[in-house]
């Protein structure tokens, strides 16, 4: 044998030997490693997830192959049959990380247990995994400090502990030194370092500036104070720096211009000053750049896009000075612009292009000038326009009308001069208009009417004249209504009573020269809390309806014509003189007015003529009062004759709904319904509940309706009896009117049937769209916070806007219904409490079982708190997807600041990709825990519940 065979031969040998080696070394690791797991498996709370973590009882005798963990769920190996990722993210896994051995997994590159439930420390040893590329921990409860240990991970190129609990400080030792002589160590090989939304503090340590291969920072929501360490000037391949919303103080770095790879820096919401370096962008293409909520002074700089790329720019609530960045305004790629509040100069007809992006534009409250340019008009996406309290004139150009999403338009407290656009009827989507304190002339525009999602309409301190157009009643959804200091004259339009059901806020048309008299149906508006008609030339009296407006706070009628009693408002008395002095002769209870029963001597025969219209009048309607009495005994003689129902022409020919009570008791209705539905035959039923089945009923000439049949057993007279009084009871429910209520159009009584009449929901309980996987994506964040919303808003007004309160008693998500735009309307208001407590049909407490408030298990008497604890369920039922009765068990045992927004969320949906809705989201959570309080007295009312949803901000 040659030499060179003998080399040969030997080499395989030492390689077959160093193979052998290997595997057995191997062999060894994957035993230590499924017992790692089976331990770390044994410690946590009993999970399906781990079905698959079986150790083998016994194995083949014959067989070498040692048992491997390569098959069971999340867990990745290399050939070697070692594990080389761990990846359990998003599985809602409770349990500690106290038991995992880092040191039985020598070749694990990735561990990703992020979006879990995982609580208690980050092990010590955790620094064993040398060869760890990815960590992520993120999203999880884990407090404590971080460990040292970290610096041993010398390979990994992303951290991420978000959204963590994590206290203490970032250690500068986790980094590596700028000294050459110390060994290399730190988290050398780091691309990208994660921490934000944690509780970790302190000052952000320089040895940061040394990762040189750092591409993402990302520290906002944090703790963090002092400056911004000028060593990030050195991270060549930074591309995202987020600072934002800590109490980081100082000067922007000048060395940060140095980033050329630069593209996404948020600094807002800090305690930053000075000068923002000008020639911050010269090198860089931002993306992204926030300066918002700081101290800063001086220019904004000049060339934020001059790399033509520039998304988001923010930099409100400063005091920046001089123009607008000159980069600005060939900037087409520009989606959301926010520099309100600051003392920016310039002209806002030359310093803004087109923008064919642009979601979003705030510029108020600075010193622009110039007219308002018809190119906003190509700015078709534009949701928000508000460039209020600045000094521009000229017109408001036609072209603003072609903006068919905007949704807030705001051109309040500048120079504009000339008429409101006639085509702004077409801003469909139009919810907030504002164009107060301008110098504009001309009439309110009628179309106006048809802005249907209209909610706060402003257009005082103008110029406008004409009568105010009757189709302002036609905006069904506003909220707040604002015509003051104008020159509009005529009556003031009856049809603004319509607006019962939205205008809560504000009716203000004081400082005109309107004239006639007050409209009745005005006091319609029983949830209006301010009113103000004063400095105007009305005359008559004030409408006695207006005794039913008993949600006021404010009234102002003064400087007026008015005379007669004032009506007796629920709190008139605490109202102050000035709201109705200067009138002809406005009598009462208020101070400073003549009581009433006093009466003057003068104007006999005037007196007299009234006197006599009086009694004639009360003669009159004596007369059809005793006509309508007389013919209500007839019917009921007929009825305990036994005779027929009552005939056609028996019905009275009235214009009004023929859904009313009158009607229900006639023959027309009764057998319409019984002919629709086949006398209620279960193919119509769309429902059953614990006292009635529901039918979807559809008479031709009208809409749809909800027929909701009584589930009865009338054995005697006593339970006829309490059924009659139900219809009775029921009377006063058709009279409520809340768009967040279920319409309850009558009752009726006949024969064997029983039953209450509704308009329909067209997509069903809440209940059921929760339960559907497509029903409960389609109910996405934003709609969420709606149906929240509008069931504060109804329980709000049944609560503390009639008299008497009422109570629902049974709120839960299977009784909140809704419509076709997936509104929310609460159904069964009021019926809960009419319902005969002694029939074993009925009980005493109604409600549903996991929304009863706990102090009915051990009292009978239910309260409005009873309602406000069930919302508090319903919220967060609204928020998981699904009822939180185990998040409520926790809530109870442990405290409230444990559970976090993972605990909540419906898994069903995407996180929500804006912090705006993700702020909306914690409001709601944070409501309905405290509405959960297990002491009545320390849950909130229903009226601050409400208001507290109804004043977030329109827009972050």
């Amino acid at each position: 044998m040659s030499c060179l065979q003998k080399y040969v031969s030997m080499a395989i040998i030492l390689a077959w030997v160093a193979l052998l080696s290997f595997c057995k070394a191997d062999d060894s690791a994957s035993n230590s490693e499924v017992e790692a797991l089976i331990k770390w498996k044994d410690s946590l709370p009993n999970q399906s997830l781990f079905d698959s973590w079986v150790f083998p009882t016994h194995t083949n005798s014959s067989s070498s192959t040692p048992p491997s963990p390569c098959k069971w769920y999340g867990i990745t190996c290399n050939q070697a049959r070692s594990v080389t990722q761990i990846d359990l993210s998003g599985r809602g896994i409770n349990g500690t990380l106290q038991n995992f051995d880092f040191s039985s997994f020598p070749n694990l590159l990735r561990f990703d247990l992020h979006s879990n439930n995982f609580e208690g420390t980050i092990p010590h040893n955790i620094g064993m995994v040398s060869k760890l590329q990815l960590l992520d921990l993120s999203t999880n409860s884990l407090n404590g400090t971080l460990p040292l240990s970290l610096a041993n991970l010398t390979q990994v190129s992303e951290l991420d502990l978000s959204r963590n609990d994590i206290t203490g400080i970032l250690d500068g030792r986790l980094f590596p030194s700028e000294s050459s002589t110390e060994p290399k160590t730190g988290l050398l090989s780091l691309r990208y370092l994660l921490f934000q939304d944690t509780l970790l503090g302190g000052k952000i340590p320089k040895e940061i500036g040394n990762l040189k291969f750092l591409v993402s920072l990302v520290l906002d929501r944090s703790h963090f104070n002092g400056p911004i360490p000028p060593s990030l000037g050195n991270l060549s391949h930074l591309q995202a720096l987020r600072l934002s919303e800590n109490q980081l103080s100082g000067k922007v770095p000048e060395t940060l211009v140095n980033l050329r790879n630069l593209t996404d820096l948020r600094l807002f919401t800090n305690k930053l000053s000075g000068v923002v370096p000008k020639e911050l962008g010269n090198f860089s293409s931002f993306t992204v750049l926030h300066l918002g909520e700081n101290n800063f002074t001086g220019h904004l700089p000049p060339q934020v896009c001059r790399g033509g790329k520039l998304i988001n720019f923010t930099a409100y609530s400063n005091n920046f000075i001089g123009p607008i960045p000159i980069s600005l305004r060939n900037c087409s790629t520009l989606y959301r612009v926010r520099l309100e509040y600051n003392k920016i100069t310039g002209y806002i007809d030359q310093d803004f292009g087109v923008y064919p992006n642009l979601t979003y534009i705030d510029l108020s409250f600075n010193r622009l000038r110039g007219e308002l340019s018809p190119n906003w008009g190509e700015c078709r996406n534009l949701t928000l326009l508000n460039i209020a309290s600045n000094m521009m004139s000229g017109n408001v150009p036609n072209e603003i009308a072609r903006l068919n999403q905007l949704v807030k338009l705001d051109l309040s407290s500048n120079q504009l001069s000339g008429e409101i656009p006639a085509d702004i009827r077409n801003l469909s989507k139009l919810s907030v208009l504002n164009l107060k304190d301008n110098q504009l002339s001309g009439r309110v525009p009628a179309g106006i009417g048809t802005l249907s999602n209209l909610e706060s309409l402003d257009l005082s301190m103008n110029k406008l004249s004409g009568p105010i157009p009757s189709q302002t009643g036609d905006c069904s959804k506003l909220r707040s209504l604002s015509l003051s200091k104008n020159r509009l004259s005529g009556r003031i339009p009856y049809q603004i009573g319509n607006l019962a059901g939205s205008l809560h806020d504000l009716l203000d048309l004081s400082y005109n020269r309107l004239s006639g008299e007050i409209p009745a149906q005005l006091g319609k508006l029983r949830s209006l809390e301010r009113l103000n008609f004063s400095h105007n030339n009305l005359t008559g009296s004030i409408p006695d309806s207006f005794k039913h407006m008993v949600s006021l706070t404010e009234i102002n009628l003064s400087y007026n014509f008015l005379e007669g009693p004032i009506p007796d408002i629920r709190i008139s008395e605490s109202f102050p003189p000035e709201s109705f002095s200067n009138n002809k002769d406005l009598c009462g209870k208020i101070k400073g007015l003549r009581p009433c029963n006093v009466t003057e001597q003068k104007g006999g025969n005037k007196k007299k003529r009234k006197i006599l219209i009086v009694v004639i009048s009360s003669l009159a309607g004596l007369v059809l009062v005793s006509f309508t009495f007389i013919r209500i005994l007839v019917f009921i003689c007929k009825k305990k004759l036994s005779t027929n129902l009552v005939p056609n022409e028996s019905i009275p020919k009235t214009s009004e709904n023929p859904f009313s009570l009158w009607y229900f008791n006639g023959k027309i209705l009764y057998e319409d319904i019984l002919k629709a539905t086949k006398n209620f035959d279960d193919a119509y039923c769309i429902g059953v509940g614990g006292f009635a089945k529901v039918y979807r009923v559809d008479i031709p000439g009208y809409d749809v309706l909800a027929v909701k049949k009584l589930i009865f057993e009338a054995r005697d007279e006593s339970e006829m009896k309490n059924i009659r009084h139900f219809g009775n009871e029921v009377s006063t429910l058709t009279e409520i009117k809340h768009r967040n209520i279920v319409k309850l159009f009558g009752f009726c009584c006949r024969g064997i049937h029983a039953f209450l009449v509704y308009e329909f929901m067209e997509r069903g309980s809440l209940a059921d769209m929760l339960k559907s996987e497509e029903g409960a994506k389609e109910l996405d964040w934003g709609k969420r916070i709606g149906v929240v919303k509008g069931v504060a808003h109804a329980l709000c007004y049944m609560h503390h806007d009639i008299v008497p309160p009422m109570i629902h008693r049974d709120i839960s998500s299977k009784n909140v219904l809704l419509d076709h735009q997936l509104e929310a309307h609460v159904s069964d208001f009021g019926t809960a409490r009419f319902l005969n407590p002694d029939s074993s049909n009925w009980t005493g407490v109604a409600g549903t079982y996991g929304y009863l408030a706990p102090e009915l298990a051990y009292t009978m008497v239910v309260t409005e708190k009873c309602d406000v604890y069930s919302f508090g369920v319903f919220a967060l039922e609204v928020l998981m997807g699904k009822h939180p009765g185990e998040l409520i068990s926790k809530m109870q045992a442990y405290a409230v600041e444990s559970i976090q927004h993972t605990d909540i969320l419906d898994h069903r949906l995407a996180p929500p990709k804006t912090k705006n809705v993700a702020n909306k989201l914690g409001l709601v959570m944070n409501l309905a825990i405290s509405c959960l309080s297990a002491n009545p007295h320390a849950r909130p009312t229903m009226r601050s519940v409400s208001k507290v949803l109804e004043f977030q901000a329109f827009d972050d």
